[in-house]
């Protein structure tokens, strides 16, 4: 059986996308192709470097180009597309050439504290300063516009009185960790028909 190939964009520390390249690690259905960045100095290449996965830096100007990006994936022979901390816009041609084939993790339970902008911990303290009583992660379909996508999977965390920014961080990371390389798999399982 040929695995299916993901590509892994990240642009921050990578530590979502160690934790998925781990997860699948052992599953002979998956293959971790490659990762891509818009950061060259992004922590993610040491990961993937430590890991054994060949990672790029793209200039903006070919991210953007989307017919580009689904050539160059279609090249890696990529099937499947995982966004996490990728902080720039997935192109329309590049969804419509993996339509049901990207998915992206969002720190907060949308349609709350989603958009442009909203990203790390300007969520976690946009969080905190609306007095909110919940956070959580969102997994969600990739589309034309920033965090509004099909969503596919919610877990959420409490928010206490007294919680900072980095609190409500913690407890996200906790639910992004556990959830998001099992909700990859079943909808890898969903989409290829396993």
């Amino acid at each position: 059986m040929i695995p299916i190939r993901l590509a892994i964009l990240a642009s921050g520390s990578g530590t979502n996308a160690e934790n998925i390249i781990r997860f699948f690690s052992t599953d002979k259905r998956v293959e971790i192709g490659l990762i891509i960045s818009n950061k060259p100095d992004a922590q993610v290449h040491q990961r993937a470097k430590d890991l054994g996965i060949p990672s790029f830096t793209y200039a903006k100007d070919i991210l953007n180009d989307g017919k580009t990006m689904a050539q160059l994936l279609r090249n890696e022979r990529v099937d499947f597309i995982v966004l996490a901390g990728y902080l720039a816009k997935v192109p329309a041609e590049l969804i419509f050439a993996y339509p049901k084939r990207i998915l992206n993790i969002h720190p907060a339970l949308l349609p709350k504290f989603g958009g442009k902008g909203m990203y790390g911990n300007h969520v976690h303290q946009a969080v905190v300063d609306a007095k909110e009583k919940e956070s959580g992660i969102t997994i969600h379909l990739v589309n034309e516009n920033y965090d509004e996508g099909s969503i596919v999977f919610q877990a959420k965390c409490p928010v206490l009185a007294d919680d900072t920014a980095d609190d409500v961080a913690s407890r996200v990371h906790e639910l992004e960790y556990r959830h998001y390389p099992e909700v990859i798999g079943r909808w890898i399982e969903k989409e290829f028909n396993w």
